[in-house]
């Protein structure tokens, strides 16, 4: 069995009085690329920010490369440890360049060092076209190219996309899922947050379906296309 890489545990966390998640449990194990499904608000995006401490933790028990993150730690040192956050809104730098942008995260971890600037214009050329242009001057779908290369210019153990590809036209969608299966066979581990359930189902390893913060669902991608159920009840608005 591959070694476990995130372990989350009866996660809880609250937005001041108002509690999000309830019961929230999970493991990603190195390698393998595990989803985080449901509709909107159901608190998808809380988990994630709990992982990467950018939310308060009530209780549970969040471990890491065998780091525990129970216990208020930095978002940065977080970061430092491996994992690197594509989040919901991709959130580039609006005044800075494509290239600027990209060198501004850069960094090579000890053991890490897959990912510099020329690899990533090589995952996503269209970047090293618009490389001069400010982060404002592109389009939708050129930001998620870029938000994706600055998170793997960190060298992450482990990457985590929050809305993959949320508001994208099928065919960047259709890039972001050739990029990720590329990731998944160099043995990148990966959370991916996105609704495309079909388009997950024929990558990733294991899904976790999140409703009213618990997890109330969770198997292979075999399973979740012999239960369409799950999608009826969980997944359709």
């Amino acid at each position: 069995m591959p070694e476990t890489l995130l372990q989350v545990h009866g996660l809880k966390a609250s937005y001041g009085a108002a509690q999000v998640l309830f019961d929230i449990s999970f493991e990603v194990a190195a390698g393998e690329v595990v989803t985080l499904l449901g509709r909107n608000g159901m608190g998808k995006t809380t988990t994630v920010r709990s992982i990467i401490g950018l939310q308060e933790q009530r209780a549970g028990l969040i471990r890491f490369d065998g780091q525990n993150f129970t216990a208020s730690h930095p978002p940065y040192r977080i970061a430092q440890a491996g994992i690197g956050l594509v989040p919901e809104g991709r959130r580039i730098f609006p005044t800075l360049t494509v290239r600027e942008n990209l060198v501004a995260t850069a960094a090579s971890r000890a053991g890490r060092a897959r990912w510099s600037v020329p690899e990533v214009y090589k995952l996503f050329p269209r970047l090293q076209e618009r490389q001069g242009n400010l982060g404002s001057q592109l389009s939708g779908g050129e930001q998620q190219m870029l938000a994706i290369g600055r998170a793997l210019l960190t060298n992450p153990k482990l990457l985590v996309l929050d809305e993959a590809t949320e508001g994208l036209a099928p065919l960047i969608r259709q890039e972001i899922w050739r990029v990720l299966r590329l990731l998944k066979s160099e043995g990148q581990s990966i959370i991916v947050i996105d609704k495309n359930v079909d388009a997950l189902a024929d990558f990733a390893d294991r899904h976790f379906v999140i409703e009213k913060g618990r997890v109330v669902w969770s198997g292979d991608s075999a399973a979740l296309r012999s239960t369409p159920d799950i999608k009826d009840k969980f997944l359709h608005v």
